[in-house]
């Protein structure tokens, strides 16, 4: 016979069962948030108090590629300037990314836009390093043998930058999912956000997309 004790005990076990369940839930729940997409207001706030700040011609060129290429932030991070900048001293149309500085490990191009372009030209000005394949970007540890950010300190750099700018939920990624959200809302098909975005999987880039109240009017008017 089952005494009342071993019951509160099977009650008991079953109430952790069900804790370790809801916590596991919440815990995928949490990891599944996706970084905040920006607006033009949004984005006009970080810029404004970018403006404000040291560094404010590169902050502004980091920002920017992040908005307008796509790139990952380990792949921003590892530009060297020839990457970017011709030896005439032009802007490059088309970045290469080689295979090690890409977290699927395939090599791809990243396209320069004009906006792009402007804010290169913009940044090259004042930072022209005289050894090529210095870090595009380069960080308070500039004249160290790596020479500027890593994956992680530009994660840092994105992360305060937000916080500190007023926007709440946006971090390195925002960026990159802004961009495929703003292609995706211009009609840009998944197949060749996919390839711009360095995604194997056309389900992972879909992922991506903040559907918005922008989307969904032009999807009515084509009804």
């Amino acid at each position: 016979m089952t005494t009342f004790w071993q019951k509160e005990v099977g009650k008991n076990k079953q109430r952790k069962q069900h804790i370790a369940i809801a916590n596991l839930y919440l815990g995928k729940k949490t990891m599944a948030k996706q970084a905040k997409t920006l607006n033009q207001n949004e984005l006009r706030k970080v810029l404004d108090y970018t403006a404000t700040r040291k560094h404010s011609l590169r902050n502004r060129c980091l920002l920017y590629t992040t908005f307008l290429s796509g790139m990952r932030v380990g792949e921003v991070a590892s530009l060297r300037y020839c990457d970017v900048v011709n030896e005439d001293g032009t802007v490059k149309n088309e970045i290469r990314l080689i295979a090690e500085n890409t977290k699927t490990n395939e090599a791809r191009t990243v396209f320069v836009n004009d906006k792009l372009r402007k804010e290169f030209e913009k940044y090259i000005v004042v930072y022209k390093p005289a050894n090529r394949e210095t870090k595009f970007f380069y960080s308070q540890k500039r004249h160290s043998a790596g020479g500027g950010f890593t994956a992680n300190t530009l994660t840092q750099f994105f992360h305060y930058l937000y916080k500190r700018s007023g926007i709440d939920g946006a971090s390195s990624h925002s960026g990159r999912r802004t961009f495929i959200t703003n292609l995706a809302t211009q009609g840009v098909g998944v197949r060749v956000l996919a390839s711009l975005a360095g995604h194997k999987n056309i389900s992972t880039t879909q992922s991506y997309i903040d559907v918005n109240d922008d989307m969904k009017r032009k999807a009515v008017e084509l009804a």
